[in-house]
């Protein structure tokens, strides 16, 4: 053994292996060493194992120098002493490879949280092509709202000229595409500008021109009856499930959990948001019953004799870059708390559903988990029972790197084949499916996050635009664009909407701007008087929010938007009053 040169400071470093010619040489020397009682035949064997002994040496050396030398710095294993070193996550290779853009000048990376590495190569098993659709459709909303800020800093500065209402109305609409309210802008020269009232109009109109662009064009190739939506629903069935319902948690970073994080078709699937993902029982057994009634009365989407069944599937998240404060605000980001009242809310479902209706009305259930950090998901896969572990799931982020080098065939047959072998006892082939097909679907979005972030989400908290309440918002598919509030009143719903609130006291009241929330009731054109009773349902909940929430709105710190739709209709929601309505003037 050998220690390396002193550096310049005349410290010496610690000591090193000897190479290969180091040790060959020693040998050599004590061969040829006069006096050396060595015979000719023992001298050619030596000369002849000198490779061997070598390797062996340096191997050893290498074993066993500098702090691994150290019986206390590590445990042996295997002949080999590891020490805290062995423990670290190496480094990826393909960490320093960034690719250049034709004009020369590097790609922007995301610095300020680089402990996940990320690589620019894609996965065989993405989808390039619908990425570029979704990064497309998100740009697009997203940008809406983010320039509403930048907009009402310019219109603040021309308040005071001379033809302020002019300049003002001419610059919103070829910003943000519409006009601002006239009954604000005409008070600036006796008052300051009310710029609360302001954003909240430009919050709100933002909002109604992407629900029309949603309902009207279908940017997500989704809406029922397209081909990705009958797609999936023939493969659903085909997995032995009739129905999927999903309960994402109401936190906006998983809005957008069912057309982007899992990619399913969002007409293809019930989804109902719950703080906590904690969703009403008896609710979702009502609507268990009015999915089984009609599959009896209508055979939709199958007869009710068909072996299917009815999958529940509960999607609770967690932060891998900061777990203890990023986590589910409702379990006060206690990753274990958040799976496991998922879980237990799962199994009541199950059991209500089999106390009321006998066990061969029994629904198959699933619990995932999504990273809000990466968007790659952790899946617990049910046992051939329907049992669920814990503390045991499948990790799409690790699939991904273990399957990367692989080519599309055989990287699908490696997720199924992990589905399959994960448990002790495989769940049935639907099942196995219908899991293999939310991990290669996730494979795509990991590699979306990546490619538009240049790593994880730079927002690792919340950034929602504004809080939805009521029953509705299909159109809402975007991460951290709405936080969800569920609910037919606001006694019944307090906890979401106290959660929103909270929120956005972060997010807005802190930068003393209001919060805007949209009240949302859907209602069915089938039903005689159905708009009437939603437009009273509008009401009846901001008046609600208003008295709970009533030094906010004293302070024009919270601001709501009634809006309704119909379900039975691919139409946009429509507006059906707002706190920022003019006053109306009595009639003496």
């Amino acid at each position: 053994m050998v220690r390396s040169m002193p550096n310049r400071g005349g410290r010496p470093l610690a000591p090193t292996a000897p190479t290969r010619r180091q040790l060959q040489e020693s040998l050599v020397q004590r061969i040829t060493t006069p006096g050396a009682s060595t015979s000719a035949e023992e001298s050619n064997a030596l000369l002849g194992s000198t490779t061997r002994q070598t390797t062996l040496q340096r191997r050893q050396a290498l074993a066993t120098s500098g702090k691994a030398a150290l019986p206390n710095a590590g445990a042996v294993s295997g002949s080999r002493i590891r020490t805290q070193a062995d423990r670290r996550r190496p480094k990826p290779l393909n960490q320093a490879r960034i690719k250049r853009a034709e004009s020369g000048n590097a790609v922007a990376v995301n610095l300020s949280r680089t402990s996940l590495p990320w690589s620019v190569d894609i996965h065989p098993l993405t989808d390039q092509e619908a990425n570029d659709r979704l990064r497309v459709y998100e740009l697009e909303v997203k940008g809406r709202f983010d320039r509403i800020v930048p907009l009402l800093k310019r219109v603040s500065a021309l308040q005071h000229e001379p033809d302020f209402l002019i300049q003002a109305q001419r610059i919103a609409r070829s910003e943000l595409g519409f006009d601002l309210p006239d009954h604000i802008l005409e008070k600036s020269w006796v008052r300051p500008l009310d710029m609360r009232a302001l954003f909240a109009w430009c919050v709100f109109q933002s909002h109604q021109l992407f629900s029309e662009r949603f309902f009207q064009d279908d940017p997500l190739k989704a809406a029922s009856g397209s081909q990705a939506s009958e797609e999936f629903n023939g493969f659903l069935l085909d997995c032995g499930f009739h129905l999927l319902d999903v309960t994402p948690c109401a936190d906006g970073r998983l809005a957008h959990t069912i057309a982007y994080a899992l990619r399913i078709p969002f007409s293809a699937v019930r989804r109902r948001s719950h703080a906590g993902a904690m969703f009403d029982v008896e609710n979702t057994v009502n609507r268990w019953i009015k999915t089984e009634h009609r599959r009896f009365r209508e055979q939709v989407p199958n007869e009710a004799h068909a072996p299917t069944r009815y999958l529940k599937v509960v999607a609770y998240h967690f932060s891998s870059l900061d777990p203890t404060h990023q986590g589910c605000a409702a379990h006060g980001s206690d990753d274990s708390l958040a799976a496991a009242s998922g879980l237990q809310r799962l199994h009541d479902f199950r059991e209500a559903v089999e106390n009321s209706f006998c066990c061969g009305a029994s629904v198959d259930l699933l619990l995932v988990g999504l990273d809000t950090d990466t968007d790659a998901i952790r899946v617990h896969v049910p046992a051939e029972n329907g049992e669920i572990l814990l503390d045991q799931w499948l990790c799409a982020r690790a699939l991904y790197e273990s399957t990367s080098s692989l080519t599309v065939q055989q990287a699908r047959d490696a997720v199924q084949a992990a589905v399959q072998t994960h448990v002790s006892s495989a769940p049935d082939e639907g099942m196995v499916r219908f899991i293999t097909r939310l991990l290669v679907s996730n494979i795509s979005q990991q590699d979306y996050v990546r490619s538009l972030h240049h790593g994880p989400y730079p927002d690792a908290g919340h950034a929602e635009r504004f809080i939805g309440v009521g029953i509705g918002f299909k159109e809402v598919h975007l991460r951290n664009l709405t936080y969800f509030a569920h609910l037919d009143t606001v006694e019944q719903g307090a906890p979401d909407l106290d959660v929103g609130v909270k929120i956005f006291k972060g997010l807005n009241v802190a930068r003393d701007l209001p919060i805007p929330v949209v009240v949302r009731f859907d209602y069915s054109g089938k039903v005689p008087g159905a708009r009437e009773r939603a437009i009273a349902d509008c009401h009846r909940i901001q008046k609600a929010i208003d008295e709970r929430y009533s030094t906010l709105v004293n302070e024009g710190l919270l601001h709501t938007l009634l809006t309704i739709r119909d379900r039975d209709q691919p139409h946009p929601a429509v507006a059906v009053g707002s706190t920022l309505d003019p006053v109306q003037q009595e009639a003496h």
